[in-house]
């Protein structure tokens, strides 16, 4: 196995970005102990940065520029390593390519490098995460004698780090959203086995509306599969995927048992089950094997996730729902059904509607008509989280009254969640599902934002 210490060991590396998710910082930690020559750039200023600087700063190697990049480390570097959403037409990223300079991700530097492991990679545009920790999950349990490794858009985790972990043999589950898959076709690879679990509007503030782009970068995770590979697709992606070398899959929720006992609720993770499934049957999983794995499987961080019931109020923490679509499927999974059985009606109220639902946050550009049509059939309450982005429905929102829905706005979290628990009736639900970006002056990313979530109700009474 080659000796990573020695193959960076020297090397003259730009790390453009390095935010605050601890993922750029863990790849900086990492290259620096391989002895790499790091400057660590970003836009933002090092105060901004003060958290993520403090974890490098015992690392004599690495030099910070920050509050602004410079073209000159763009012009002598024997790499870059960003973090995938910077645009194509970034004058540093062109100068790099000018001067020949191969540019990275975490994701694709690791996969350039890594021995012979067999490489699984799922993307989408939700779903993806709880797919991929339950694959793991599956893998890890009843996968004998092979060592399984989980990473990619994953919080806190250095993808790259894992060259000084994985042997010939092992298996990687990679979580990889649009920039790590274009990523990796850059290097021109894909996953041996792929997973693509559907395809919505988001990140359009990144790919100017452009579905095109943004489905083109998402297809490099099976667009250099070779055909001994696999490429497995969601229900709604049949008419999407063509031309596959891999073998194609379209993973059915009909294959999902009806008597299992399913603790993620919701026909999108119905969806999600049936595409990890999939991959079980690639590696000759029995079937009752992974009955045991999903039966035991639990909603992951941030993901309709109960965190606790407070005077009869279940609340669930949704933060990492930042698109409409996402909103929807939580709704739509946490919902009573006697909402749909009795129609739409201003005489609705609690009983039918059991939902309280927080929602708002920065702009993303998205289409949100589907879900303010949604809303009425599920919530009996909304709470609207004042953000730039929470303007774009504030007005069809505050309409819904005229339905017998309670509507209220605040401004900061703290008293938008309290005061969407003081509305709370017991027996009702408490979602905290945004649909907008986390992006703005409250939050760093969706982790703090759920972060901070979860903080307010562990003090709720």
């Amino acid at each position: 196995m080659t000796d990573y210490r020695q193959f960076f060991k020297g090397k003259k590396i730009t790390v453009m970005g390095l935010g605050l998710l601890g993922g750029a910082v863990n790849d900086a930690a990492y290259l620096a102990k391989r002895g790499a020559d790091l400057t660590v750039t970003d836009l933002k200023t090092r105060e901004a940065l003060k958290a993520s600087v403090l974890k490098l700063k015992k690392y004599e190697n690495i030099k910070f520029v920050l509050g602004k990049h410079r073209l000159e480390d763009f012009k002598k570097a024997d790499m870059i390593l960003q973090p995938g959403n910077v645009p194509l037409n970034s004058p540093y990223l062109l100068e790099a390519k000018k001067n020949h300079i191969p540019v990275f991700v975490s994701e694709s530097l690791f996969a350039r490098y890594m021995p012979e492991v067999t490489l699984i990679g799922v993307t989408g545009t939700r779903g993806k995460s709880t797919t991929t920790a339950l694959i793991y999950e599956i893998l890890s349990q009843n996968l004998k004698g092979r060592k399984i490794f989980m990473a990619g858009n994953v919080k806190n985790v250095s993808t790259l780090a894992l060259l000084d972990k994985v042997q010939t043999g092992d298996v990687v589950v990679l979580e990889l959203d649009s920039w790590a898959a274009h990523g990796l076709g850059d290097i021109k690879k894909s996953p041996h086995v792929s997973v693509f679990t559907n395809l919505y509007p988001d990140h359009m503030n990144f790919y100017k509306g452009d579905m095109q782009a943004y489905f083109a970068d998402k297809a490099f995770i099976y667009t250099n599969q070779k055909k001994n590979d696999f490429i497995i697709i969601g229900p709604k992606m049949k008419n999407l995927v063509k031309k596959t070398k891999g073998k194609k899959i379209i993973a059915k929720i009909s294959s999902v048992p009806k008597n299992w006992k399913i603790n993620i609720p919701g026909e999108h993770n119905l969806e999600n089950i049936a595409c990890a499934l999939e991959v079980a049957k690639i590696f000759r999983i029995p079937l009752s094997a992974v009955k045991k794995s999903v039966e035991s499987f639990r909603a992951i961080e941030g993901r309709m996730e109960l965190v606790r019931s407070v005077r009869g109020v279940k609340i669930y923490n949704d933060t990492n729902s930042t698109t409409p679509e996402a909103t929807i499927a939580a709704l739509r999974a946490l919902g009573s059904p006697k909402a749909l059985l009795r129609g739409i009606s201003p005489k609705q109220g609690f009983g039918e509607r059991n939902i309280v639902l927080i929602i708002g946050g920065d702009k993303k550009f998205l289409d949100m008509s589907g879900l303010v049509k949604e809303i009425p059939k599920w919530c009996s309450k909304v709470i609207m989280f004042r953000e730039r982005g929470t303007e774009l429905v504030r007005e069809e929102v505050l309409k819904m009254a005229k339905k017998g829905i309670e509507v209220y706005e605040a401004e900061g979290l703290p008293a938008t969640v309290k005061r969407a628990f003081s509305v709370s009736k017991k027996g009702e639900i408490l979602l905290y599902s945004p649909a907008f970006s986390s992006f703005g002056k409250y939050f760093s990313n969706e982790y703090d934002r759920g972060d901070q979530f979860m903080k307010i109700v562990k003090e709720l009474k």
